[in-house]
């Protein structure tokens, strides 16, 4: 019996969205390497980071495999200012890391002029002599640290308009009965 071919297609349409239901329900999970499966270039480069490598999320893995990548095309100045950062980055406590990771997406934020400004007061900081640069240091270490990221707003308390207390009602003060009328008084007509 012949089948026609609506009917082919009808049926191999049906069974191709079954297939893509059925691999859109078992994703695989987004794994990076562990350590000791980067290649030697590769833990060369991540070093610094060796000590937590494997207890880091995925995301962040592949961000440092991106950089590792891009490594052997960098100047030598470059590759060794992400040494360095590393390095730092490696010594950071999880909070000051949380930290650090909030400026850096509030600079993404900030107008090209204002990003403009701040890259030229670094340059004029990293311009001045070291001991300037330790007065500064010491200067900063004794206010209050600033917030690139600007306070959340204070919520104003609510005002409520306090009504006063309610009197308890108590009757009125009796008031002496008025005086009755006194009758009228016939005036007799005697005259005498």
């Amino acid at each position: 019996m012949a089948v026609s071919l609506r009917a082919r297609i009808g049926a191999l349409a049906f069974l191709w969205g079954c297939a893509l239901g059925s691999a859109q329900a078992v994703l695989p999970e987004f794994t990076q390497p562990k350590w000791r499966e980067l290649s030697p270039q590769q833990r060369e480069v991540l070093a610094p980071l060796a000590g937590e490598w494997d207890g880091m999320e995925a995301f962040r893995r592949k961000k440092w495999l991106g950089i590792a990548a891009r490594y052997e095309k960098m100047t030598p100045e470059e590759q060794q200012r992400v040494q360095e950062r590393m390095r730092e980055w490696a010594k950071l406590a999880p909070e000051e890391r949380r930290l650090a990771r909030e400026k850096f997406k509030t600079l993404q934020k900030i107008s090209p002029e204002q990003r403009e400004a701040l890259k030229q007061n670094w340059q004029d900081y990293q311009a001045l002599p070291e001991e300037e640069k330790q007065r500064l240091k010491e200067k900063t270490l004794r206010r209050p640290p600033v917030s690139l990221v600007p306070p959340p707003p204070k919520e104003a308390p609510v005002k409520r308009k306090i009504a006063p207390p309610a009197k308890p009602a108590t009757p009125a003060p009796a008031s002496p009965p008025a005086p009755e009328p006194e009758p009228a008084t016939a005036s007799t007509g005697s005259s005498g």
